[in-house]
């Protein structure tokens, strides 16, 4: 037994991520995402955590009014399946999906359903882009439940989705709810005609904030990315795009200190389960002690948009 777990017990929680492409058939998606799922299960995985928009391809390459279609209501046909899965095969599930609240309202969503089958409750992207072939204030209301903590059977746990990833303010406000283990279901690309250079760039920015909300909090981290070249057709059956978007996929783990416990392949479908040790939160956050070094009394201006003068 090592040194870190010399007057522990074990906590360890085996947390699965799916990482599948999509094509146009939603129900050929769900049906897939749900045969994944049930690996997962097979395999020993107690907390899975699907992709974002794992549904559909990724339809905001455009802004095409159809698309509101592939939304639906939470409780829903899709939740509704999940919870059933979560209690037959005792699994924690954590489910993206577009949301309809009501007409005209739409948000970018994931479900957090416990392993009795119970929704314990939902979590509404709070950061929406909007950058060229990720048009998603055209579809989705920013979230206004907040940064939130569930306790499931397994894990305390906290979820933020894809654009939300970039932000340190909401990792830590999700951690401070008590979170063990962020969730980042995940659709990010680069653009085909991009050099590999710049590509290779993105990459390594988006892994590396991501590993670094789990060393300055204390927690791990588990992100689910799709894989696959998706290229939107419009209502003429053309693709909107002359190139469409490469899913780069490398789902991964990060433990409280930041290691990278699995990285997934750029371009395969993969099922990750790894084991995640709770201890390893008590044994970061002791001896790299940020949480009890905060200065909280010095971080009002961060309500502000800029700082414009001194």
């Amino acid at each position: 037994m090592s040194h870190r777990q010399s007057n522990q017990a074990l906590r360890v929680v085996k947390v699965g991520l799916t990482q599948m492409h999509c094509d146009a058939d939603p129900a050929s998606n769900h049906a897939r995402q749900v045969d994944l799922i049930t690996q997962a299960a097979a395999r020993g995985a107690q907390i899975v955590c699907t992709q974002e928009l794992y549904a559909t391809q990724y339809f905001c390459q455009s802004e095409d009014y159809r698309f509101f279609d592939f939304a639906q209501t939470i409780p829903g046909p899709s939740t509704e399946a999940f919870c059933k899965l979560a209690r037959e095969k005792q699994i924690v599930i954590v489910a993206s999906l577009f949301e309809k609240r009501t007409a005209g309202l739409h948000h970018n969503t994931a479900a957090i359903i416990d392993a009795d089958g119970t929704l314990l409750g939902i979590y509404r992207k709070m950061h929406i882009p909007d950058d060229p072939q990720f048009y998603e204030k055209f579809y989705f209301t920013p979230g206004d439940l907040g940064f939130m903590a569930w306790k499931t059977r397994y894990a305390k746990i906290g979820v933020l989705i894809c654009w939300d990833q970039w932000f340190p303010e909401a990792a830590r406000l999700t951690a401070l709810r008590g979170a063990q283990i962020l969730f980042y279901p995940t659709a990010i690309a680069w653009h085909p005609e991009e050099p590999a250079e710049v590509q290779a760039a993105q990459h390594d920015a988006w892994e590396l904030i991501q590993r670094s909300h789990a060393v300055t909090n204390g927690c791990y981290v588990a992100v689910a990315n799709r894989i696959g070249h998706e290229n939107i057709l419009g209502p003429d059956g053309d693709p909107v795009s002359p190139h469409g978007l490469n899913f780069w996929g490398q789902s991964f783990v990060a433990a409280p200190d930041g290691r990278l416990l699995h990285r997934a392949s750029a371009n395969q479908e993969e099922l990750i389960i790894i084991d995640c040790d709770l201890n390893e939160l008590d044994y970061a956050r002791t001896h790299w002690p940020f949480l009890r070094d905060r200065r909280i009394d010095a971080y009002d201006e961060l309500n502000r948009r800029f700082i414009d003068k001194p």
